[in-house]
């Protein structure tokens, strides 16, 4: 995880060094936070309504969980919703959104990107479709509110309610 979140932010900044793309703007913002907030209990819903009426996304999404967050202390959830969230957002919604248009091509394609990133082999095609749909929101989140705060707050605690809430429920099977 913290290598991952190394490599994107160097890509991102390599990018922004040698490209002509302008990063999306980021500023602290009361709005952006509340929005954020609503925006990741509204993700969360739907992953878990996801989880509970479509076998192969729960299938997928459990393996995915397994396999990310089983190794993890309850600590170590802090730094799953930030290291991710940060670097993800600053690659495909502070820098790739922009260079490839903060338009909706741009859009499609960076959540395209962003949905590829989360596909682990073959299996996983239902949490990369889900990924791509999160990514559409991000992204759509930053060009409405032009502040890469937004889809920041989103990524961030969406992983870690995510996360907290699979860990206190596999916690409860045992």
């Amino acid at each position: 995880m913290g290598i991952t979140a190394i490599v994107l932010l160097a890509v991102a900044k390599l990018w922004l060094r040698f490209g002509t793309v302008q990063r999306l703007p980021l500023y602290w913002s009361p709005s952006a936070i509340a929005w954020g907030a609503g925006l990741s209990v509204a993700i969360v819903a739907a992953s878990s309504l996801l989880y509970r009426l479509w076998p192969a996304y729960r299938q997928s999404a459990q393996f995915y969980l397994e396999l990310v967050i089983a190794p993890l202390t309850w600590p170590d959830l802090l730094w799953l919703g930030l290291l991710p969230g940060m670097s993800e957002e600053l690659l495909f919604r502070g820098v790739m959104l922009p260079a490839l248009g903060s338009n909706a091509v741009g859009l499609t394609l960076s959540s395209l990107c962003f949905g590829a990133l989360h596909l682990s082999n073959a299996k996983q095609w239902p949490y990369t479709i889900w990924a791509t749909v999160v990514g559409l929101v991000l992204g759509g989140s930053a060009l409405l509110a032009g502040n890469l705060l937004l889809p920041i707050v989103v990524h961030v605690l969406t992983n870690w309610m995510s996360a907290c809430l699979w860990k206190w429920r596999q916690s409860q099977t045992v």
